[in-house]
């Protein structure tokens, strides 16, 4: 008998078989990303501004106040995102699988998106009429402008809530966690709720009803994640929605 005959399968195929990251693994990794995307952005921030520090000569107290700005921030936030996205790349590849089928990255159908677009209009709806019940009518504010310094900062606030958050959001969220979670004693629904809780308490900035609403949010982006199997759809409503929301926050200066 040759000795291919006599091989052992397991040393002949040394390849990894596809495999799904159980829930604490799962949590390691998202862990990760998130430390990657923090010091990430640490990293290029310090850069940028090692630049005019380097050319006209500014002091610490000046490159402090330049760091603390919201612009340079979200700048650093914008091009620390592919950190995060990459450290999810590396642990999908090593479970075996490809990442677009891994965060399930589908192209929705047009029917699907008017859909989710109707049931989140009905989930805004609801989400204004519980702030009503809770904090009463609340009266316009007057005179109040969000500071994005120029045109420039206008746009990076609005590729930073627009587009770059809800991407790595949503990958994180509804693709990675969800995945790995939703084939563990939690099953779907129990991902859907515990990524949308964990989601909302992470969205520190607000108040426990504005992270209320935002697990609200969270549970119809991860029913449309779970039902149409594509995290395409949910970063397509976060986006459309942030970005409405923006656009009724002004005026901005």
């Amino acid at each position: 008998m040759s000795n291919i005959e006599n091989a052992d399968p397991s040393v002949a195929d040394p390849t990894e078989q596809p495999r799904t990251w159980d829930f604490m693994e799962t949590l390691f990794v998202v862990l990760v990303a998130y430390i990657a995307y923090i010091f990430a952005g640490m990293l290029i921030l310090t850069f940028i501004l090692s630049i005019p520090s380097t050319m006209k000569g500014l002091s610490s107290e000046q490159i402090d106040i330049l760091w603390k700005q919201e612009n340079w921030q979200r700048a650093g936030n914008i091009l620390a995102t592919p950190a995060a996205i990459a450290v999810l790349w590396i642990a999908i590849r090593k479970a075996g699988r490809e990442f677009a089928e891994y965060l399930a990255l589908n192209w929705p159908r047009p029917g699907e998106l008017l859909s989710a677009l109707g049931i989140m209009l009905v989930v805004f709806f609801l989400e204004c009429v519980l702030n009503y019940v809770v904090a009463g009518p609340q009266a316009p504010a007057k005179d109040t402008y969000i500071a994005v310094g120029s045109a420039g900062g206008l746009l990076i606030m609005l590729v930073t809530g627009c587009i770059a958050a809800p991407v790595l959001e949503e990958l994180i969220v509804r693709g990675f966690m969800f995945r790995g979670w939703s084939q563990t004693f939690l099953g779907p629904i129990g991902a859907i709720v515990l990524t949308s809780a964990l989601w909302g308490i992470c969205h520190s900035q607000y108040d426990w009803l504005g992270r209320l609403n935002i697990f609200f949010t969270g549970l119809a982006l991860g029913y449309f994640r779970w039902r149409r199997n594509s995290t395409w759809l949910p970063m397509i409503i976060h986006s459309t929605f942030n970005t409405a929301i923006f656009f009724m926050m002004g005026p901005y200066a």
